[in-house]
């Protein structure tokens, strides 16, 4: 068992998030020309190196609610979303930024109404990586609470109405469910990182698979079935724009085709577009495989508010 899966995992999801943050919205073939190498600064939002942005602010108020209520309350998550939203909580400098459209619709319909059952979009359009970018804090706390007789079922219910929060719509859900999977895999089992997932992914896969119903929207993660043939996917083959299945294959993709933490994240971030979700939930799982000792210290060192993440991250596994 490693050391401290929170540190490795949040911080890798932080870092991912910083790295691509300068490069979102740009396209890969600028980005060849100009690839991104080290932690870089301004760009997009012109913002300071190691500056984190939408999917890290989330990812930390998910894992400010899990330390302090000591489970998944609903409620409590959708909250502080708000609190993130409308006052800059959990940011780097008191203002959120590069919020999905998603995100804010739903987040507005709980200051509306506080109703959480109806903040989140329903809908085939509402199928955006705003769910899956910040649901590591709830898979890692699934995960821990397994080890004490949580089943399956019990912490797939909850890691969907997490994601359910601000995207409520199954093919989402089973995004979310499946980096669970994988994220479970990474740190039980053995061998590299195409072996891990695998044995992760044929797990998810047969999980949903018990419900016919599932069937629609598991076709739309096919490419995921096969990692030794997705791994020979060439880079034009995959995309990495918002859409949750494009981001997740992009994720595992450049996770798969690499061989330590600093290569799979520059190779996330050079994908382009959403290039800091990409980066975040790569490093989520590179975070957990290799470990927080081998993220580079100069990545680490301008970290925005890299103190506080930190000390978030030390959960005592009591707690989950």
């Amino acid at each position: 068992m490693k050391e401290n899966i929170w540190l490795d995992g949040v911080m890798g999801v932080v870092i991912g998030d910083a790295l691509g943050c300068p490069v979102q919205f740009v396209n890969r073939e600028e980005l060849a020309r100009g690839p991104v190498e080290n932690m870089e600064g301004y760009g997009t939002y012109n913002m300071p190196e190691g500056t984190w942005t939408d999917d890290s602010s989330m990812t930390l108020a998910l894992l400010v609610s899990i330390r302090e209520k000591g489970m998944i309350d609903l409620p409590d998550i959708m909250y502080r979303f708000a609190l993130w939203l409308t006052k800059g909580e959990y940011t780097p400098f008191g203002k959120a930024f590069d919020i999905g459209n998603g995100t804010m619709v739903a987040i507005h319909r709980y200051l509306k109404n506080p109703d959480i059952t109806k903040c989140g979009g329903t809908t085939e359009r509402d199928n955006g990586n705003g769910s899956l970018m910040r649901i590591l804090p709830a898979c890692l706390y699934c995960y821990e609470m397994s080890e004490k007789g949580m089943t399956d079922d019990e912490a797939l219910k909850l890691i969907h109405q997490v994601a359910g929060l601000t995207h409520n719509h199954l093919r989402g859900q089973i995004a979310c469910g499946l980096y669970y999977f994988m994220i479970c895999a990474i740190l039980d089992e053995a061998g590299g990182q195409i072996d891990r997932l695998k044995k992760g992914l044929d797990r998810g896969f047969c999980f949903y698979e018990k419900d016919p119903g599932n069937e629609k929207e598991l076709a739309y993660y096919k490419r995921l079935r096969n990692l030794e043939s997705f791994s020979q996917v060439p880079e034009n083959d995959i995309r990495s724009t918002g859409y949750v299945v494009d981001t997740i294959e992009a994720a595992v993709w450049s996770f798969i085709t690499t061989n330590d933490f600093k290569s799979c994240e520059l190779k996330a971030v050079n994908l382009g577009d959403d290039a800091d979700t990409v980066g975040a939930i790569a490093g989520g799982l590179a975070g957990l495989y290799y470990g927080y000792d081998t993220f580079p210290e100069d990545w680490l060192a301008v970290i925005q508010r890299r103190q506080w993440v930190e000390d978030l991250c030390q959960i005592k596994k009591s707690t989950a």
